[in-house]
């Protein structure tokens, strides 16, 4: 597995004791200082007792960084690094603040090796909801979902395949902007995607998501806007900039029902400028799949009944 290459041999060789050959649910390696390894699956934990020690840690870190930890200061500060194949490295120990922002991460206690799996056809179900085949385009929509629920997964691949065209519907490839803000989408390593994310999509990586739809929207003229996990005032008003250029989009946000998203104030705001013309819930117990869909009636003139089942 080519994840085990940024450990020290000693652990390296535990790892695949404890593995074997089968590495298909394997979702996280955690190392932590003064700590056994734990490997986490689907649906268990394995622990291997090897205490984790401060040199472990840095050898990890720098095998990670490809011994140069300054190349990779700006991922660090954020607390995470994204590796070749897309996986990711968690990191936490003792940040250093300067005008309110992390400028470093010193003393590491943790990192944590998410493994990365894309699910080509993950978005086969919520497709063809947010297809609108009349006018050879997307509806504008929002999917919402618990953390957990499979909400990432399934927008890679709406974008992926959105982007490449769906040859037995007759739809033709859009192009589509993601503004990447943490790296989950596109997984890009050194500038190239680690996920497969279409023909025709360009990614803004690392970059605050309304700035990131701002730039795209001016430079590349997309066809399609997406972010992932909206609810801040920022990411309102740039969505709102988006579609008032013409622009549709594909959005996600953290909740379970109307009522939690309409919570959030800014997520209320836009709810009410009916920008979204579908809104997608997925399933927290049913990874995703969809629990029910609102759509946008204009018929209705109370605004709090726009969105039907």
């Amino acid at each position: 597995m080519e994840i085990l290459q940024y450990f020290p041999l000693r652990i390296r060789e535990k790892i695949n004791n404890k593995l074997g050959q089968d590495y298909s649910n394997l979702e996280e390696i955690r190392v932590r200082v003064n700590c056994p390894i734990i490997l986490k699956f689907n649906n268990k934990e394995e622990i291997i007792q090897d205490k984790i020690t401060n040199q472990d840690t840095k050898e990890i870190l720098q095998f990670v960084c490809e011994n140069s930890i300054y190349a990779y200061q700006n991922e660090i500060n954020h607390g995470y690094i994204t590796i070749r194949g897309g996986h990711r490295v968690g990191i936490t120990g003792n940040c250093v603040i300067e005008n309110g922002k992390v400028i470093n991460i010193s003393y590491i206690y943790s990192l944590n090796f998410r493994i990365s799996r894309q699910k080509i056809g993950a978005a086969n179900e919520v497709i063809k909801h947010i297809i609108d085949i009349e006018k050879d385009n997307i509806f504008t929509t929002l999917i919402v979902s618990p953390p957990g629920a499979g909400k990432t997964t399934i927008l890679r691949d709406l974008i992926r395949q959105l982007s490449t065209g769906i040859e037995y519907i007759n739809f033709k490839g859009k192009t589509i902007g993601v503004a990447d803000e943490r790296g989950e989408i596109a997984a890009m390593y050194k500038g190239i995607p680690q996920n497969d994310i279409g023909i025709r999509t360009d990614v803004l990586d690392n970059i605050p998501k309304c700035i990131g739809m701002e730039m795209l929207i001016r430079s590349m003229a997309p066809q399609i806007i997406v972010a992932d996990e909206i609810g801040n005032l920022e990411d309102v008003n740039a969505i709102n900039y988006a579609t008032s250029c013409g622009v549709k989009g594909i959005f996600t946000a953290h909740g379970e029902s109307l009522e939690d998203i309409n919570m959030n104030l800014y997520l209320r705001k836009i709810i009410k400028l009916n920008i979204f013309e579908i809104i997608i819930f997925l399933d927290k117990s049913n990874r995703g799949r969809i629990k029910s869909i609102y759509h946008l009636d204009k018929s209705e003139k109370d605004g709090s009944k726009k969105y039907k089942q």
